[in-house]
């Protein structure tokens, strides 16, 4: 799950662990928004970088 400031979604951690107890990443940024692939590309790409290292070392 990535969390961006400016998305009008905001999920919220407690009720997401709740609700689906084997979440592998949780990311909360400081920029971005509902589009953050064009807003901020740079950090959602790494963003997908660190979710696929955390998928290969979850399992």
């Amino acid at each position: 799950v990535a969390v961006y400031p400016g998305d009008p979604a905001q999920p919220i951690r407690r009720l997401a662990d709740r609700a689906f107890p084997n979440i592998v990443h949780w990311s909360e940024h400081e920029r971005g928004g509902h589009f953050p692939a064009m807003e901020e590309p740079d950090l959602f790409v790494a963003d997908l970088q660190a979710f696929a290292r955390a998928l290969r070392t979850s399992r």
